[in-house]
């Protein structure tokens, strides 16, 4: 498995959710499991099953967040120095130049990625177009609509 690039708090996020699967979860679906058995037939008992159920759901979560922090390249952009370049972590200020609409991303792992955050993945469109280029420049971006030139007004390494 090749690294894959991750930021310091999507990485804390990660471990918070594992922590959380397996020191609460976990008790509370074995608990489940032993009060489901109590009540005798298990081939007849829902909630037997619905427990085991969600316990292979998070067995599963839990396999998958242990794999990817394992796999991950976590990076703080915040101790890299500063160049006025687009690269992974940053949070970038950009104008469209046709709408003249000002719009703030941060550019970050796949996982990470939520649009109502304004956390883009370094794998979108938006995100290819930006990497390596450097405040003040114009990027042209490929959109399902077009191309959309966007002005690079600032980076910050927060």
């Amino acid at each position: 498995m090749s690294k894959y690039p991750m930021t310091v708090l999507g990485a804390k996020a990660l471990e918070q959710e594992l922590k959380h699967l397996k020191t609460v979860m976990r008790p509370q679906i074995t608990d489940a499991i032993a009060t489901a058995r109590e009540l005798g037939d298990l081939k007849e008992n829902a909630e037997y099953h619905a427990a085991r159920e969600q316990q292979g759901m998070v067995e599963a979560r839990i396999q998958d967040i242990e794999g990817r922090l394992s796999a991950a390249q976590i990076i703080d952009v915040t101790a890299l120095p500063y160049t006025g370049k687009v690269i992974f972590g940053v949070t970038v200020e950009l104008c469209n130049l046709d709408t003249n609409e000002t719009v703030v991303y941060q550019i970050v792992g796949e996982d990470e990625s939520d649009f109502k955050q304004n956390k883009i993945s370094v794998t979108s469109p938006i995100a290819r177009g930006l990497i390596g280029k450097e405040e003040g420049e114009i990027a042209a971006v490929q959109t399902p609509s077009g191309v959309v030139e966007y002005e690079i007004l600032e980076v910050k390494h927060i």
